[in-house]
């Protein structure tokens, strides 16, 4: 059994009973008018949602770059495409978790790749060599030689 709360928001009377102890339509109308509560929770919750849809696209951002250019993508280029797959945000899983979720989809619809591992590597000069051919097999780039 369904009942209409307000604005055609639907809600079953099991959960009504739960979160106001009732299922009686006015009594809880009253009760949100007196406290107001529910308007300030919802206010609280989408800034918190909003905020972990920041953190998630941070992360993605360095953790990504564009293939052609070799260069991070911007944080509103990330929100843009999480928008763009329909991601959202689940406040229950941690940031992290979420956003190499984001990566994976991303990369199935965009031309994305995971930003390269970068080493500093300190080695006698004798070993050079060797490591440079090991190097060359993994296809690295070197930044610097010192």
């Amino acid at each position: 059994m369904y009942t209409n709360v307000s604005k055609g928001v639907l809600a079953k009377s099991k959960d009504l009973i739960a979160a106001f102890g009732t299922d009686d339509q006015t009594k809880i109308c009253i009760e949100i008018l007196e406290k107001g509560e529910l308007l300030v929770a919802g206010k609280e919750r989408e800034a918190q949602l909003s905020s972990q849809f920041r953190d998630i696209a941070t992360i993605v951002m360095q953790k990504i770059v564009n293939p052609k250019t070799k260069r991070p993508y911007t944080i509103s280029m990330i929100e843009r495409l999480m928008h763009e797959i329909h991601f959202a945000v689940d406040p229950h899983s941690n940031s992290k978790k979420q956003a190499l979720d984001v990566i994976r989809e991303l990369q199935k619809h965009y031309p994305i790749k995971r930003s390269p591992m970068r080493l500093r590597i300190t080695i006698p000069q004798q070993n050079f060599s060797s490591l440079l051919e090991k190097l060359n097999a993994w296809d690295a780039d070197i930044v610097s030689k010192e």
